[in-house]
C-alpha cells in the first residue's frame, strides 16, 4: 500500500524561498515513518484541482524534486502572516478552494481576538487589558493608567513593529521598540510633550492596538516570557507538548528567537525569578490547566484546530497573563534547549493527528443504535 499524501501550504519568501523549508523536511523524514507522504505547495504553484506543482522531499537522494500532481486529500497549512499581498494572495487561494480539507482553521487578528477571549469570564482574567489606538492624547492617557504599554500592529508577527513605553518620573518616559524589519530601535527618554510628537509623526491607525504591558524585565535588564505549544495527538485530543523560557537580547522588548532571544528550561527560568520549588510547581500547573481550557474555547469560535502556540507571561507576583495566541507555531525552541523528545513530538503530533483525521473521515462514527433507541430516535 503506498504512503497516504498530506499536503503543506506554504508560501514563498523573496520569490523563490520557501519559508521554513528545514522544518518540512523534518516533517517529511517523520511521515515516511508513520506512512505519510508530504508534499509541499504554494498558492502559487496551483494550476486547478487536478494540477498543482509539489515539491517532496527524496529522503534516499537527499534533495528537494518538484512534481505535478492532484491535490492531497488534507492540508496543513502553514502560512503565515507577511504583509497585504501575501495576505491577498492566501484570501484569493482559500477562497477560490473552499472545500479543501485543512487540519487547522486560521485565527483572527489580535483585536478580534482579544474581543473574543473577553467573552470567557475565566479567560478574560488573564489577558491584558486592550484598546484600539485612536488619538496621541487617549494612549497617553492609557499609559498613566498602566505605566508601562505596548504598541501592537493587529496583523505583525514576530515582534515587528512593537513600541513599548514606560512612564519613569513624572513628566519622563523611555521609548523603545522593533521596526518592521525586526531592528531593535535605540531605547530614548522624552517628555510628554515630546512624546506625543513622536508618536503622531509615526502615523499611527486604528491597525494598532494599545495594549497594558506587563512588567517582565530581568535583574540583567532583559525581557522574557514563555511559549507553550499545544497540539492535537493522533487521538485527536489536546495535549501540551511542552514549555519552554525565552529570553530577550540587549535593548529588546520582545524575547522572539527570531528576534535574537535565547531559549531556556521553564522550570530553570521561573525557578530564577521565584525560588521556591512550591511556587515554581504552582506557577506551571496555572499556565498548563489555563492552556487547557483555551484550547477548547478557540475551536468554538473558529472550528477545528490542530495546534496553538501561547506566549504567555508571568508578573512578579506570579499572576499568567496571555500575550499572544498563534496557530502556526514554531517549536524551535525545545531544540533549542536540547529537549530533544519534545521536540520530535512537536514535529510528529500535527502528522498523527492528520492520520487520526483521515482515519475519521474514512470511518466516521456511527450513531449509538442502543442509545438512539432509548431516545425515541
Amino acid at each position: 500500500m503506498g504512503l497516504k499524501r498530506l499536503g503543506i501550504l506554504a508560501v514563498y519568501m523573496n520569490n523563490d524561498r520557501l519559508e521554513e523549508l528545514s522544518f518540512y523536511k523534518k516533517l517529511s523524514m517523520e511521515g515516511r515513518k508513520l506512512g505519510l507522504a508530504v508534499e509541499v505547495f504554494t498558492p502559487l504553484d496551483v494550476q486547478n484541482l487536478e494540477s498543482l506543482r509539489i515539491l517532496k522531499y527524496d529522503i534516499d537522494a537527499g534533495k528537494w524534486v518538484r512534481k505535478r500532481t492532484t491535490f492531497p486529500p488534507l492540508i496543513y497549512d502553514r502560512c503565515r502572516y507577511h504583509g497585504t499581498a501575501t495576505f491577498r494572495i492566501l484570501k484569493k487561494f482559500r477562497n477560490k478552494y473552499s472545500k479543501l480539507q485543512y487540519l487547522s482553521k486560521p485565527l483572527a487578528n489580535k483585536w478580534i481576538m482579544h474581543e473574543l477571549l473577553y467573552e470567557n469570564e475565566s479567560i478574560k482574567s488573564h489577558i491584558p487589558e486592550t484598546v484600539r489606538y485612536n488619538e496621541v492624547q487617549e494612549l497617553i492617557d492609557f499609559l498613566k493608567l498602566h505605566k508601562l504599554i505596548y504598541l501592537k500592529p493587529k496583523n505583525g508577527t514576530g515582534g515587528r513593529g512593537i513600541i513599548r513605553i514606560d512612564q519613569i518620573d513624572s513628566d519622563q518616559y523611555l521609548f523603545q521598540g522593533r521596526n518592521q524589519d525586526r531592528t531593535i530601535l535605540n531605547p530614548v527618554k522624552v517628555s510628554e510633550t515630546k512624546l506625543a510628537d513622536k508618536l503622531a509623526g509615526m502615523s499611527l491607525g486604528s491597525d494598532y492596538l494599545v495594549q497594558q504591558g506587563i512588567p517582565l524585565t530581568l535583574p540583567n535588564g532583559r525581557v522574557h516570557d514563555y511559549r507553550l505549544l499545544i497540539q492535537k495527538n493522533g487521538d485527536g485530543e489536546w495535549v501540551i507538548t511542552g514549555c519552554a523560557g525565552r529570553i530577550g537580547p540587549h535593548k529588546s522588548i520582545t524575547s522572539n528567537l527570531h528576534g535574537g532571544g535565547t531559549a531556556v528550561s521553564m522550570e530553570r527560568l521561573l525557578l530564577y525569578r521565584f525560588a521556591s520549588k512550591d511556587k515554581v510547581k504552582q506557577i506551571k500547573q496555572e499556565i498548563y490547566s489555563f492552556a487547557y481550557k483555551l484550547a477548547p474555547f478557540l475551536e468554538t469560535k473558529f472550528g477545528q484546530l490542530c495546534e496553538l502556540g501561547m506566549d504567555i507571561a508571568v508578573d512578579p507576583k506570579g499572576d499568567i497573563w496571555l500575550l499572544e495566541v498563534n496557530p502556526k507555531p514554531s517549536r524551535e525552541v525545545f531544540r533549542r534547549i536540547g529537549a530533544k523528545e519534545i521536540y520530535r513530538k512537536a514535529i510528529t503530533r500535527p502528522l498523527e493527528y492528520a492520520l487520526w483525521l483521515m482515519k475519521e473521515q474514512l470511518n466516521p462514527k456511527q450513531p449509538n443504535k442502543d442509545s438512539n433507541e432509548k431516545n425515541g430516535d
